[in-house]
């Protein structure tokens, strides 16, 4: 199924849900509600059902939160959004608050004097809460869990998801799932750890070797798991979303029981259980506490193996990149033959690449909504076209799409920022600032044991130099065959997880200029250990493999902001799009590819 372009809720409807939402509040003695953008499995993706954040304010963002009081209404959200919620939430009735710079904690505390503020404990973590409630101390406001205030007043909400489950091959996956739970309940039973309890539906997908429907554009399966130290696992899901293949694919040692039965089994449940107080609800927490078991904060067991791919994954997520990278310079021959007609919007845009990639005839889905942003659109972070935002595509002007695929053998996820036409000698020198970054980011080489963190300013030292800098991070972890977005290894100034081998990750700077244009550029990589080089010392250090082989554009390109160093890197890497795509093109495309990877 293509892409829809349906508008969300409208601003208009924002202030009655807001008004009922308080009725409700006042009703139960609570002077404030948190309403998350989250699901009782805290993935960044969520179902229809649960896009309470979305219903109640407007508001689209994948990331974000409100905090509803008597007198005011906070929106919270982080430097991709805010140029968006401006647009989508009534902003007599809701306030947009920055995050993380204003915290929760504070932004209560100025907001309100005492009383009791009510949170659903199925959508945050133990430590999300202890760290408000610390906020909080000293103070006359308390947190009390309760049950969802927004489910209700929301008279249509959807049923929850029962997406069919399906086998994801061992030959894909590199390692069965017997082996992966064997692997796993070694380290528990050396730790100490009698079971672990596992709530992210990407690592049971990934543990269990299945994948599912529940939400759109990932392919993962809600549900709740419980790992034993002995390796056996049970799988707490709809079994409406099983057939009998996924069932023989259990097997003998993974026992299939219905959602209900979950909370019950944690009482039966001998300690010490593992439990990533991170990303577990507050619920489970509390069901294991009230049933008197010993309790160990730690890793979900299976974020970490997760994150470092094996050979299989890597060698299928090259071709997966590979058949991707076809289907994108077909779509930008395309474009530059239909963008001088004048007659394209965003959504016709959209359309067209998901035409070219499910022409590949290997495109389960795209791997999240395409972001097309044409001119001003494109300085909206995350902007997602409707049909009430849709804009042509003018002359002279930027267009920034940034998109991906879904296939079996991997994950994708590309930007490319694309003239239309002569955008101007400013754009041009924004955007060879930001390639500058994801050169830099590329041809990175650094000692073991780093972080994201640690080389998150090479993307942004071209860009800095000039008192340019972006509001969102460098690169986010993707997944095989798996969430677009995966943790826990990110090229962020936040992020301290350091970066192994099989790592893949995204390399996206960026610039914005709102109400102008927005540019982006992003490859995918892959942590490898880095090259031989002759005079090193023996420390152990690592590099980047490139997955993503699609042209950059040389029109925006300036070519003598460049170090000699950049350029061999620029026409290195066209040289190989070029050699590795061309056996893959149709002829027109080959021509296009040809002058677009011509030595700058």
């Amino acid at each position: 199924m293509f892409q829809t372009f349906d508008s969300p809720a409208t601003p208009l409807q924002g202030p009655p849900r807001l008004a009922a939402l308080r009725n409700v509040m006042a009703d139960q003695g609570l002077a404030g509600f948190i309403i998350p953008r989250a699901d009782a499995h805290q993935g960044e993706y969520v179902a229809a059902r649960d896009e309470r954040l979305q219903w109640l304010t407007g508001f689209t963002g994948s990331a974000g939160f409100c905090i509803v009081l008597p007198e005011t209404a906070g929106v919270f959200v982080d430097g991709r959004y805010r140029v968006q919620v401006k647009a989508q939430v009534d902003a007599a009735h809701f306030n947009p608050v920055n995050w993380p710079e204003t915290t929760a904690g504070d932004w209560i505390k100025a907001h309100l004097k005492d009383g009791v503020v009510g949170y659903d404990p199925w959508l945050h973590t133990p430590k999300e809460i202890a760290k408000l409630q610390s906020a909080l101390d000293k103070t006359d406001i308390k947190l009390h869990p309760t049950a969802n205030l927004v489910d209700a007043i929301w008279p249509d909400q959807p049923e929850p998801p029962l997406g069919r489950a399906f086998i994801h091959p061992d030959t894909l996956s590199g390692e069965a799932s017997a082996a992966k739970r064997a692997r796993l309940a070694e380290a528990m039973h050396k730790a100490d750890q009698r079971a672990a309890i596992i709530t992210l539906p990407d690592s049971i997908c990934w543990l269990l070797n299945l994948r599912g429907a529940d939400v759109p554009r990932n392919p993962i399966l809600h549900g709740f798991a419980i790992l034993h130290e002995d390796g056996r696992a049970t799988l707490y899901a709809d079994d409406r979303k099983f057939d009998a293949d996924t069932l023989a694919h259990l097997g003998a040692d993974v026992t299939l029981a219905g959602p209900d039965r979950f909370l019950p089994a944690l009482a039966h449940l001998q300690g010490p259980v593992l439990l990533d107080f991170s990303s577990a609800p507050v619920a489970v927490q509390s069901a294991l506490a009230e049933a008197g078991i010993a309790v160990v904060d730690g890793d979900d067991p299976c974020k970490f193996p997760k994150a470092r791919k094996n050979d299989a994954e890597i060698s299928a997520t090259r071709e997966a990149h590979l058949r991707d990278a076809a289907a994108m310079v077909e779509f930008l021959a395309w474009l530059d033959r239909e963008s001088p007609k004048g007659h394209l919007t965003e959504i016709a845009v959209v359309t067209a690449l998901e035409g070219f990639r499910r022409a590949t005839n290997a495109l389960h889905d795209i791997s999240f909504d395409t972001i097309c942003g044409a001119g001003p659109n494109g300085a909206i972070i995350h902007y997602r076209v409707t049909e009430a935002t849709n804009r042509p595509v003018g002359r002279n002007e930027l267009l920034l799409v940034d998109s991906g695929g879904q296939y079996v053998d991997g994950t994708t996820d590309i930007t490319r920022t694309i003239a239309i036409g002569d955008p101007g000698d400013e754009a041009q020198a924004c955007y060879t600032r930001v390639l500058q970054g994801m050169i830099a980011i590329s041809r990175a080489r650094w000692p073991r044991g780093l972080s994201g963190r640690d080389l998150d300013p090479l993307a942004r030292a071209a860009l800095w130099s000039a008192g340019m800098d972006y509001d969102h991070g460098t690169g986010h972890g993707v997944g095989a065959f798996l969430s677009v977005h995966e943790g826990p290894q990110r090229i962020s100034r936040l992020s301290e997880v350091p970066l192994d081998p099989g790592m893949i990750l995204s390399n996206e700077p960026g610039y914005y200029r709102e109400d102008a244009f927005g540019i982006r550029i992003e490859n995918l990589i892959v942590v490898i250990p880095a090259p031989a080089l002759a005079g090193a010392d023996d420390r152990q250090q690592l590099a980047f493999e490139t997955l993503t082989f699609v042209p950059l554009d040389r029109r925006l390109i300036v070519t003598a902001m460049l170090a000699p160093g950049e350029r061999d890197w620029i026409d290195a890497y066209h040289a190989e799009v070029l050699a590795k795509l061309a056996p893959r093109l149709s002829p027109a495309a080959l021509d296009w590819c040809r002058a677009a990877c011509a030595v700058i």
